[in-house]
């Protein structure tokens, strides 16, 4: 099969692998129809997730035909499912928590030691990612393995479009659980640092949740005009101060909430963000985080600090006093994928949440390479990356 791999920083390549193959009881094979470029590749393609190897297949967010199913298998060929990217086994105590991402079992054992010697325990699973999160194949390829085929995959009703549900995957849960985990009320001011895809679908679910005043903080304008279209208020962080405004916009208190949905590569101030680019440069696992210091000096006394934001390993400068004074709640993660698919489904059959409004691209697996280098390098006109292994109709 054909599949896009990993080589190194800012090279990935369409190679040749062999065919994914039934390993354990519970997995599928499906061919994968539809994958997308997520924020979150791009900071592989950066290389500053440590843990990647070359020749990786890369992609996490991904769905398909089911192909091939093992015996423990609830799956039936011929059936289209969404994959989450979270490898989750749904019988441990995690699991059983709806905690998917924190999976004691995904992981396999062998590369357990290096994110229980990074984080302090050893993390959840991930497909396509690092080794840290298990080392599995991506669905940037024409056929992938999926483990666990039991508990992750949700079947696709007929009718519905791949657009339609592709993000069920990883950013439209994603966003969900960073308004959900941000506690919005009734009337609540949210401001959201970044307005890429997780962001975005932050500001969709936050105005769901009832919050009264959505504001999205980026600086590519064709982003903002797409948070306008849910009813966000708009910062351009390279036109604004951004925490003098939003003072003014919340009567001098603050938000009651904010989503961090930048991450480890954040902008901010010359001087601040050289220092966080050059130990970036000079070793994985160093973060940039401009937009999550800048969040916690804004949210108001008593708030709450979402941060679906992908993080890998130390970030300088942290606002520790801030956070105490201020009695600032803070909750992040991986996404627990599976806890929120049927509901998004649902919303999504009912209208209630739009999907498709994202994708600028879609592009062949053999144009996936162009595809990376243009969604890293034009973000204001390259809002999402669809990628069709079996060719673009």
């Amino acid at each position: 099969m054909r599949a896009l791999t990993w080589h190194g920083t800012n090279d990935v390549r369409v190679d040749t692998h062999p065919d994914p193959e039934i390993i354990n009881p519970r997995d599928a094979i499906l061919k994968v129809t539809s994958t997308a470029i997520c924020g979150s590749d791009l900071h592989l393609y950066d290389g500053v997730i440590p843990g990647m190897k070359s020749g990786d297949i890369l992609g996490h967010e991904f769905m398909g035909e089911v192909v091939e199913v093992g015996p423990k298998s609830t799956l039936q060929k011929g059936q289209r499912v969404v994959v989450p990217f979270t490898i989750s086994c749904g019988k441990c105590f995690f699991c059983e928590q709806q905690q998917y991402s924190a999976c004691d079992n995904g992981n396999p054992v062998v590369n357990q030691d290096a994110s229980e010697m990074l984080y302090g325990q050893p993390m959840g699973a991930a497909f396509g990612y690092s080794h840290l999160t298990g080392g599995y194949a991506g669905g940037q390829a024409e056929y992938v393995r999926v483990p666990f085929s039991d508990v992750g995959p949700i079947v696709i009703p007929d009718g519905m479009a791949d657009d339609d549900v592709l993000f069920l995957s990883d950013i439209l849960p994603t966003g969900w659980m960073a308004a959900e985990n941000a506690q919005i009320q009734p009337g609540d001011t949210v401001a959201v640092w970044g307005a890429g895809p997780v962001g975005l679908f932050a500001v969709q679910s936050a105005v769901l949740m009832g919050a009264a005043q959505v504001i999205a903080i980026d600086h590519f304008p064709r982003r903002l005009e797409l948070a306008q279209k849910f009813g966000a208020k708009i910062i351009n962080f390279e036109e604004t101060h951004v925490r003098e405004a939003l003072m003014e916009m919340t009567g001098g208190i603050g938000p009651d909430a904010v989503i961090d949905a930048v991450g480890m590569e954040a902008h901010g101030w010359v001087a601040d963000n050289v220092l966080d680019v050059i130990k970036q440069k000079m070793a994985p696992g160093a973060d940039r985080g401009h937009a999550l210091r800048q969040a916690l000096l804004a949210v108001r006394k008593g708030g709450r600090v979402s941060v679906p934001g992908v993080y890998g390993g130390m970030l300088d400068k942290w606002p520790l006093g801030a956070m105490m004074e201020k009695g600032i709640q803070i909750k992040g993660g991986q996404t627990h994928v599976q806890k929120y698919t049927a509901d998004l489904l649902r919303r999504i059959q009912d209208g209630e949440i739009d999907t498709t409004f994202l994708i600028s691209h879609r592009l062949s697996l053999e144009e996936a390479p162009e595809g990376y280098k243009n969604f890293h390098d034009k973000q204001n006109e390259w809002t999402k990356v669809v990628l069709k292994p079996g060719g673009v109709a």
